[in-house]
Parts: C-alpha cells; structure tokens; sequence
C-alpha cells in the first residue's frame, strides 16, 4: 500500500488549452479538474460547449475533453506506480 493519500499535479491541457489538475488518490483511482469542467456531460455542458467552439476556432484546431482515459492522466498515474516501484512499494 502506498504511504500518501492523494497525490496531484497541474498541467498544461492542450486538449482543452487550459490548466488542469490531475489527482491520484490512494486507492489508484483518477480525477481531473478538467474532466470535471470541460467535459460535455459535465454541469455547464452547453456552456462550455460555447466556449470550447471558441477556443477551437481561434486556435484552429478541435479543442475537447478526452475524458478519464486521457493519456496525461494515465501517464500521470503509470508515473507513479513506476516510482513506488522503484521505491520498493506495494502497489
């Protein structure tokens, strides 16, 4: 068992072109403030539906929430697991 309760960590989402903070808590489940915000099944949904279209044209490409598979996220995590690995932690 790993010896911390939630680890987290803020990037740069180019997905959504914004800062997100991606958390791993003790149990290895994930969250991301950016799925939480951007993803079109979350509250604000048409809203951020708006914005994003926005974003997207500005920057001319799509701009969207790959949701909780999303590659940083689960980078994040194997990151993790590598270093408690490393550290000789059951994982």
């Amino acid at each position: 068992m790993v010896n911390w309760q939630k680890t987290v960590t803020t990037i740069c989402c180019d997905a959504v072109d914004d800062e997100v903070t991606l958390f791993v808590h003790k149990d290895w489940s994930t969250s991301c403030t950016g799925y939480s915000k951007y993803h079109i099944d979350s509250e604000p949904g048409k809203e951020i539906v708006k914005l994003l279209k926005g974003k997207s044209q500005q920057l001319n490409r799509e701009l969207r929430c790959e949701g909780l598979g999303c590659h940083r996220l689960v980078g994040y995590k194997n990151k993790l697991h590598a270093e408690e690995a490393k550290r000789g932690t059951s994982v």
